[in-house]
């Protein structure tokens, strides 16, 4: 079958839905990229392309909702690759946190001059769907996040907390820290501006109540100062190096004083609908949950990453598995697993950012965990992580469609994204839950050239990616040219 279907059918898949338990054996009808049956058995007509699953799992496309798309690349080459390793994950939906300042565009300035030139590098580059997170950086990006929902169709922000002492990679002074960011003279990005950003959602949400539900603030949770402190101590003790020294330099209980302070300044601005990103300790959680006693009017969501379930600070990877908030101790691994199973954790993501291998580690000192780049990608890995280990461990199919297709996809506003039902995008990843894999840098469509997943056994493998009805990803091969629209969030 080529890719350029408009009324395809897929026959005979085993059907995964996020609020249905039974995985029965149906056939889908796409027609002008929307599924328009889901049935056992349909008829074919003539105008319709036929494509066997062979009793493959059908999953709803992924929404990987947390990527960094150009922030080591410049963003329309990034667009390219890595949403190529997305298809080849499964992904139809990358949501990117962007922001100004330095890496990604390298513009500070107001958002009504960047957004444009974000969407003109992106448009025809992205081989999945694509939309943007914005992170309100200066003061006067405050005002625009009204402008941003209404002309641009963003509906999630995000902050940064730990970067009031600290850049994208390690220390900063007051200086550094404004040239970093480029932000005016005399501005400080603090818990006061923090709190001025939810004021501002606030606003927004009332400005646009149709749309209340779905604007929600994003927080990457860690506290400077004792970033900054600790940071010091690992460093002049000189006893713990790699992951350790990196986990250490940024302890979970900074995650868990970030997530008290983030939570009691949702409820002092009554800005409702907040995302706690990334969590990756059982502080951090524990913390999390303990908000949600305390201010249960305030509608909390909670993510962890596939890195963070995969991999522990004990990883052969080392230095190229540097990600912020770090990798943590297994037993902070099998505790988000345990929240996971127990349904405390809302959704799985990628937080992919593509650091290319010559970059990640600093040539002069490789080994020097504080100064190798922070990030990497995984947005491929994404669905098969999940399963591999997810079906150890009990996870029904149910469960993981929920976690990386519908609640990401409702939470964000993707109305059209996350289920294989009559009137949704006919996005569908068929996946092999026997074939066993072991995970390889160079099969990889990243333009990243290393994997901290190197040489992991993973079981449940994408073999086919449909975005819209169209097959984007062939057991292997990407298919044809970027087809990507921009997720415009009503």
């Amino acid at each position: 079958m080529t890719h350029e279907s408009t009324h395809l059918i897929i026959k005979n898949a085993r059907v995964v839905r996020p609020n249905t338990p039974e995985v029965e054996q149906k056939d889908i009808r796409i027609l002008e990229g929307k599924i328009v049956e889901v049935e056992p058995r349909l008829p074919v007509s003539d105008d319709a392309q036929v494509f066997d699953a062979r009793g493959l799992l059908a999953f709803p496309g992924l929404t990987d909702a947390h990527m960094h798309t150009g922030i080591y690349s410049p963003l329309d080459q990034d667009a390219r690759t890595e949403s190529r390793a997305a298809a080849m994950g499964g992904v139809t939906s990358s949501l990117n946190y962007i922001r100004t300042g330095r890496y990604y565009l390298n513009k500070g300035g107001p958002y009504r001059d960047f957004m444009p030139e974000v969407l003109s590098l992106s448009r025809g580059n992205f081989y999945v769907d694509y939309g943007y997170h914005i992170a309100p950086i200066q003061y006067s990006h405050i005002e625009e996040i009204e402008p941003l929902i209404e002309f641009f169709g963003v509906t999630s922000f995000k902050i940064f907390m730990f970067y009031g002492s600290h850049g994208l990679h390690g220390k900063a002074t007051k200086s550094s820290q404004n040239e970093f960011l480029m932000t005016p003279e005399g501005e400080h990005y603090d818990i006061a501006h923090f709190e001025f950003i939810m004021r501002g959602i606030r606003r927004a949400m009332d400005a646009f109540p149709d749309r209340s539900d779905i604007i929600s603030l994003s927080l990457h949770c860690e506290t400077a100062e004792i970033m900054r402190a600790y940071t010091e101590i690992v460093e002049r003790e000189g006893k713990l190096k790699g992951l350790r020294a990196y986990s250490a330099s940024r302890p979970p209980h900074s995650e868990g004083l970030a997530i008290f302070i983030a939570s009691y300044l949702a409820h002092e601005t009554d800005c409702m609908n907040i995302n706690l990103l990334h969590l990756t300790s059982r502080k951090a959680v524990e913390a999390a949950l303990m908000m949600e006693q305390v201010f249960p009017h305030i509608n909390f969501r909670r993510e962890v990453t596939i890195g963070h379930l995969l991999l522990d600070y004990d990883s052969p990877a080392g230095g190229y598995a540097k990600v912020n908030p770090p990798i943590r101790s297994r037993e902070d691994v099998e505790y988000l697993w345990q929240c996971l199973l127990e349904g405390k954790i809302d959704w799985v993501v990628s937080d992919h950012a593509c650091c290319s291998h010559e970059f990640k580690l600093d040539k002069n000192d490789p080994s020097n965990i504080f100064l190798a780049k922070s990030g990497f990608g995984g947005t491929e890995y994404l669905l098969s992580g999940l399963f591999s280990e997810g079906s150890k461990r009990g996870m029904s199919y149910q469960h993981m469609a929920q976690l990386v297709c519908w609640n990401p996809a409702q939470r964000y506003g993707l109305r059209q994204k996350g289920d294989i039902a009559p009137g949704y995008d006919g996005d569908i990843v068929l996946l092999d839950p026997n074939e066993t894999f072991t995970v390889r840098a160079a099969e990889s469509e990243s333009a990243q050239g290393y994997t901290p997943f190197e040489g992991m056994t993973l079981t449940g493998r994408v073999k086919h990616t449909f975005l819209r009805g169209r097959h984007i990803y062939n057991n292997g091969a990407i298919q044809g040219e970027p087809q990507g629209q921009y997720l415009w969030r009503h």
